[in-house]
């Protein structure tokens, strides 16, 4: 039995990255192949030297909306962050400072736009209904032009451009935050991967603020999974199945698309197409890892569940005291200066 107190670290500010490498692939890359307990240390890009022809490499293709919407009333600074597509014009939201938006309380937001309070949910997000004066108008083209990217908290002083904080192959609004292993993949890599034989495709889930949420219970079982929502489309499914009966590996790029791949698969129907809401919980000692075999992933935040997932796939290619393993991954890559979070350097484990 876990205590969350078991998956947490110290980590110097120094390593937490505030910008981008440019280019995407020359961020660092950790490979620990578990079956011979090695690691070796390479630039991005050479992950091509680790996959093979047949591999089928798979990635989340949503893309992240401008949720943060800043503005003012007089000299006061309002913010409302969009977490979830309600419809109606409307969207959950996380508000700041919270006492002002109260229910039925409307604000003005730019010109031609208003918004009103509708509901107050238990964690105290709220249900905002957006009004446009100009019934032509779509919301998502008005979010997008007075709403910011949302760099992640920890990012506080950075150059980044908004789209230094998308994949290269981000296609599908609707993520709060970037599926930050597909940031170091370039056109150019993905190319030279497809001209080796690798297989690329394309599964869809949101990224929500749980992606920064904390684990407060004090063991990790205890702990309640944030939901977020995905799409296995019929095409993809049937080309994974395939893939899975030839005996390729599949390879998911970040723990979002291992969210997407375990949530579909079915140990007597294989992969099912659907579209819905997961919130499956990986944690070692726990879970059995039905398909996925090999995991590029960035370095995550103490006490995360996304740390906790990394360490349940090590226990899955029989690494045993998977979590103090991982622990010593993260120490040597402090001391191969390697960057963590968002804009940090990768892990390929497998």
């Amino acid at each position: 039995m876990f205590k969350t107190e078991d998956f947490n670290y110290s980590l110097p500010k120094r390593f937490i990255a505030q910008n981008p490498v440019s280019p995407r692939d020359g961020s660092k890359l950790l490979v620990f192949d578990a079956q011979k307990n090695a690691i070796c240390h390479k630039k991005f890009f050479k992950i091509s030297d680790f996959l093979k022809k047949g591999d089928v490499l798979v990635v989340n293709v949503s893309k992240v909306i401008p949720a943060r919407i800043v503005f003012h009333e007089g000299s006061s600074e309002r913010e409302i962050f969009l977490l979830k597509d309600c419809d109606n014009n409307c969207y959950q939201a996380m508000v700041r400072p919270g006492k002002l938006f109260k229910i039925g309380k409307s604000f003005k937001i730019s010109v031609g736009v208003e918004c009103v309070v509708k509901e107050i949910l238990d964690d105290g997000t709220r249900i905002i209904e957006f009004i446009l004066k100009d019934k032509r108008r779509k919301i998502a083209k008005m979010i997008a032009e007075i709403g910011k990217i949302p760099f992640p908290p920890y990012v506080g002083e950075t150059s980044a451009r908004p789209d230094q904080y998308q994949t290269v192959y981000a296609k599908t609004d609707g993520s709060v935050a970037a599926p930050t292993a597909g940031l170091h993949f370039t056109p150019s890599l993905i190319k030279k991967l497809k001209n080796k034989g690798v297989e690329v495709e394309e599964v869809l889930l949101h990224v929500s603020r749980g992606t920064f949420l904390p684990v407060k219970s004090e063991y990790v079982h205890e702990h309640k999974m944030h939901s977020e929502c995905f799409t296995l489309d019929k095409k993809t499914a049937e080309n994974l199945n395939r893939a899975k009966k030839e005996g390729k590996r599949i390879i998911a790029v970040g723990t979002t698309t291992v969210r997407v791949l375990e949530s579909c698969y079915d140990l007597e129907r294989g992969f099912v197409s659907q579209s819905g809401e997961t919130d499956i919980f990986i944690y070692p000692g726990k879970y059995e890892w039905k398909i996925v075999d090999a995991l590029i992933t960035n370095y995550h935040l103490p006490k995360s569940t996304l740390l906790m997932l990394v360490s349940s796939f090590l226990e899955s290619k029989g690494v045993k005291k998977s979590v103090e393993k991982l622990m010593d991954l993260y120490e040597i890559a402090k001391k191969e200066d390697y960057r963590f979070y968002s804009f940090g350097d990768a892990m390929f484990l497998f």
